[in-house]
């Protein structure tokens, strides 16, 4: 009587190593605590090229790494066509990791100029809001001293 061996069970995706490692829409999703819907939505503005089995998406590392820096950009306050600019030049470009960082601090110096700005702008508004505040309460007490 001849005794097959059971399968040997397959390696379980933790112990790939990373580079080969591959991520449903809904692992992605779960990791970055994003919808589905989002991730499709960087698929199609081409921050994200997934392969295909069917109808069903297959990201890998490189998936992974672009949805990172695309949500972190976002929180920055990057477009998307900067943070498309950046990752499309360290893919394209075999000195895109120097490129990639010089870029990447052009757009952190336009983003902090534009939010000194905005501070000044808000700083200002606020004096102009205390002072109108303030002359309208002279108004109040001249006109009802009980108020």
């Amino acid at each position: 009587m001849s005794r097959t061996s059971p399968p040997a069970p397959e390696a379980s995706a933790e112990a790939l190593p990373r580079q080969q490692r591959t991520y449903s829409i809904g692992e992605l999703a779960k990791m970055f605590e994003v919808t589905p819907r989002t991730i499709r939505f960087y698929e199609q503005e081409g921050l994200l090229a997934p392969t295909r089995q069917g109808q069903k998406r297959i990201y890998r590392e490189k998936d992974r790494v672009r949805l990172k820096l695309t949500l972190r950009g976002k929180r920055l306050g990057f477009s998307l066509a900067e943070i498309r600019e950046v990752v499309m030049m360290y893919d394209a470009m075999p000195d895109g990791n120097a490129r990639q960082l010089r870029r990447l601090l052009e757009i952190l110096a336009e983003k902090r100029a534009n939010l000194e700005r905005q501070l000044e702008d808000i700083r200002l508004m606020r004096m102009e809001i205390d002072d109108v505040d303030q002359r309208a309460r002279e108004v109040l007490r001249q006109l009802d001293p009980d108020a």
